[in-house]
């Protein structure tokens, strides 16, 4: 079953338990797909569904931020819960220790030896990690390796 499928299945489970909550994120969700649907006249696959639900997770978590610093601990509460129910539907996180053996194999691979060749290490690791690591520890990481540290 493809990613589009579960989550339209996900929504009418949701609708038939009467969980509201829930029911608002997985709409949220299908939403944003059936917008890109339209707008670029294309069926998305699981790779493309996975980048919108990433995008999703990046803005809730920095709208928790800005609500937890002006002071609005309920929606910041609505937030949690809608990153929650998006988390579910990325797949497995990869280790610490996974990122940095990929950002090691990466650096072998394109002979990577200083800053200025960032671009070129982050062009070949974000197809292969994203939706499974964070972007941000893997950039950490390798300005670390290309560092020298």
């Amino acid at each position: 079953m493809s990613l589009k499928a579960q989550i339209t299945e996900d929504m009418k489970n949701a609708m038939r338990a009467k969980d509201s909550g829930r029911l608002a994120a997985i709409r949220l969700i299908l939403a944003d797909i059936k917008r890109k649907e339209v707008d670029e006249q294309i069926e998305l696959d699981d790779t493309q569904v996975l980048a919108i639900v990433e995008k999703m997770i990046k803005q809730r978590k920095d709208s928790i931020t800005q609500f937890e610093a002006g002071g609005r601990a309920d929606l910041a509460d609505i937030e949690k819960a809608e990153l929650v129910i998006l988390a579910e539907y990325m797949p497995a996180g990869l280790s610490d220790e996974e990122i940095a053996a990929e950002v090691a194999a990466a650096v072998a691979s394109t002979g990577a030896s200083g800053p200025q060749d960032m671009g070129k290490l982050m062009g070949v690791l974000k197809p292969k990690l994203a939706g499974r690591a964070d972007m941000t520890v893997v950039s950490g990481l390798v300005k670390k390796a290309l560092s020298g540290g």
